[in-house]
């Protein structure tokens, strides 16, 4: 197998790898495979093609990791992260091992990869428009993702160039309407969740308006999430805020799609969140197809 160059591979423990590797096969194949006998185990070669040009290849460690638990070996072509040229086919990785151990895995090896490969192809559009345009701030994902698929898609988020955001609700202290309703005021809930969190989590309050937002702020809030704002009146809630508490950190969300990401930047606003980086995104389709054997 070719080491894979990409940093955000080192960021998932091998243990992790093996554990959900033998929760999605045992998902698939939760006790005999008839199929099996068709095949036997004849070793046998496959080769790993992407059918949609101009992708990001995302999700190799666990597409190894379900090749590997059944006994078989992946050579990467493509690195992770790469992005996949302008043919209509590419060449990616091969895969060998014995027949009915590689078709075990096939089916969970490319529903892994053609999901985390389509999030981070969406993330680095996105990114490549924030660089574009010079903004300092971090396009992020959200908490919006698949149940039981949070780690791959919060990974490839990574692979992606974009930030993951927290990863749940023990990672960062995230205030929403809910939160603020029911324990009577933004002061209230904030002075509360600090008492739990202290010094070592972060507090971010999701706000219907700017005096929402400095009410939050005054309270002790690290990160003031601006909800639903129209770019323009984005624009003017996030200069007051950061003149006002310069060290404050303003996130906007809702309503942010790839086609209007561009009308929110802005030197005022650090973080721009998006649910359609999990929600909606499209695949990248990949297949596998076993090599006929050579007659001589």
């Amino acid at each position: 197998m070719t080491p894979s160059k990409h940093i955000a591979t080192h960021s998932v423990p091998p243990c992790t790898l093996t554990r959900l590797a033998r929760e999605w096969l045992a998902e698939d194949t939760p006790n005999f495979d008839p199929a099996g006998v068709c095949v036997g185990s004849q070793e046998v070669e496959a080769r790993l093609l992407c059918k949609s040009p101009c992708s990001v290849l995302g999700g190799s460690p666990f597409f190894t990791a379900v090749f590997t638990e059944v006994g078989c070996t992946v050579e990467w072509i493509c690195q992770e992260g790469a992005d996949i040229g302008p043919d209509a086919v590419t060449l990616s990785a091969v895969v060998r091992g014995p027949a009915r151990c590689l078709l075990l895995g096939e089916r969970p090896a490319l529903n892994c990869l053609a999901r985390a490969s389509g999030i981070a192809t969406r993330c680095s559009q996105l990114q490549r428009m924030a660089t574009a345009v010079g903004w300092h701030g971090q396009v992020a994902g959200t908490r919006k993702t698949t149940p039981g698929f949070r780690l791959v898609e919060k990974y490839a988020m990574l692979v992606g160039g974009v930030s993951m955001h927290r990863q749940d609700l023990s990672g960062m202290v995230m205030l929403k309407d809910n939160h603020v309703w029911a324990s009577g005021s933004i002061t209230q809930a904030v002075k509360a969740a600090r008492s739990v969190c202290g010094f070592s989590s972060k507090i971010e309050v999701e706000c219907r308006s700017r005096e929402e937002g400095s009410e939050a702020a005054r309270a002790g809030a690290d990160i003031v999430m601006l909800d639903n704002f129209q770019p323009q009146e984005l624009h003017i809630a996030a200069r007051i805020l950061k003149e006002e508490f310069p060290t404050l950190l303003i996130e906007a969300s809702g309503g942010v799609t790839p086609e209007n990401l561009v009308t929110y930047f802005s030197p005022h606003v650090d973080i721009i969140s998006l649910g359609c980086i999990t929600q909606g995104c499209p695949v990248v389709d990949f297949s596998l197809k076993v090599q006929k054997p050579v007659v001589e």
